[in-house]
Parts: C-alpha cells; structure tokens; sequence
C-alpha cells in the first residue's frame, strides 16, 4: 500500500511539472524535489526514466479518457469515427507537452502504454465500421492510416501560433481519410467488391463456431491477405 501511495505521489508530481513547465522540467532530480522522494526510489519502481515518463503519460492519458462521454458510442460507427479524430486533435493541441510524451520519441516495435490504450480505442473503432460492411481496407491498414495521419495533423497544429492555425485543415485531412477507409452507404451492397467483402468478414471470423479453431484461423488468414492485396 505504501509502495502504491508513493509511486502514486511521484507520478502526480511529474504530471503536475509537466502540465506547468512542459517536458524539459521533468528530470528526475527536478521530480524527486517536488515528490518528496530519493532518485533511488523512482528507479526501484519504475525502473528508468523512461519508465517513469511512461506511467506519466498514461496517467494523463486515463485522466483525458476518463473525462470524456462524448467517446460513447452511437449507431453510426463512421460517425463516430469522425467525432474520435476531432477529439484527439482536440487533446493534442490542448495538451502539447503530453502530446509528445506520448507520440514524440518513436521507438520501434515499443508502444508506450498511453500509446497503446489510444491504439485499443482506434482499434475498437474500426472494427466496427468493419463489422457494418464499411470499411474498404483491412483494419490494421485503416488504423494506421488515421493514426499516422492524426497525429501529422497535431505535430503540425502545435508547431503553429495558435492565432495561426487553421482549423480546415484538420476537416480536410479527417475527410480525405474517412473517403480512403471506408465506403458509402449504411451496409454493404449485394455486389460489394471482394476487398470489402473479405474485411467485413474477416471482422466476425472469430465468432464463426461453425467452424474448427484451425479452420477460422485458416479464413482469416486469407481474408486478411484479400483485405490487404489492394488499395
């Protein structure tokens, strides 16, 4: 319990410089003075600074998740497609220092746990634009385009004067995204093309129990190369 205050008190005092001084104010001496705390103590509970820099961008992230019910779900999963995207650019240019806690230092096949829970919700998404008969790529494809070109948009957005940036950007870019993943229409035509056809069921192969494990596993490895040989 006491371990779980302490990592608590530590992490809220680096969110906290965070917030106020942005990203160069959290070394670890500057976090152990407002902590209360001995640098011997951060890395036996979060191993590293980078450790630490983590758990304080998923702590600001759960904290934005938490506080926003526009994320519920509606009928129409495009839409909310739409309303997802305007609302992270929302956070990123509201919250730049922890913006690029999350996003700025790429590190290869190492997903922060920030980025991670954001990439679920995507996920979650997608799959049911998928699930509707929508979407026209497959749904790692579709994901990673939003997600790559979202995230240009706030790099980009937070780079500018906030007097100087233009709100139409981040509509067009949304736009042209949601035209290049998903199709027209609330469900699939009777002769949708074959790569709509192969992501809208590859998005319920799983739940096929007519099929063996082997044999779901088997159709939706095909549907996955369908889903991902055009476009």
């Amino acid at each position: 319990m006491k371990r779980d205050l302490t990592r608590e008190r530590i992490v809220e005092a680096a969110y906290d410089l965070l917030s106020r001084e942005g990203r160069e104010a959290l070394s670890t001496r500057a976090v152990c003075a407002a902590s209360g705390v001995q640098s011997p103590t951060i890395y036996r509970l979060f191993g590293d600074k980078q450790g630490l820099l983590d758990e304080v961008a998923r702590h600001g992230f759960e904290g934005y998740l938490a506080g926003k019910t526009a994320l519920a779900e509606t009928d129409d999963p495009v839409e909310d497609l739409r309303r997802g995207w305007d609302l992270h650019i929302d956070f990123g240019t509201a919250n730049p220092a922890l913006y690029s806690l999350i996003y700025g230092d790429a590190r290869p096949g190492a997903e922060s746990p920030a980025a991670r829970l954001a990439s679920a919700v995507l996920a979650k998404r997608v799959k049911r634009i998928a699930e509707v008969g929508r979407l026209r790529t497959s749904e790692d494809r579709a994901a990673h385009l939003v997600h790559a070109t979202g995230c240009g948009m706030v790099f980009t957005l937070i780079s500018l004067p906030p007097g100087a940036r233009d709100p139409a950007l981040s509509v067009m870019a949304r736009e042209s995204v949601i035209s290049a993943v998903t199709t027209d229409g609330a469900a699939p035509p009777a002769d949708a093309d074959a790569v709509t056809a192969a992501v809208t069921l590859r998005s319920v192969a799983p739940a096929l129990t007519a099929l063996t494990d082997n044999e779901r596993a088997l159709l939706s490895e095909w549907l996955e190369r369908i889903a991902t040989s055009t476009g």
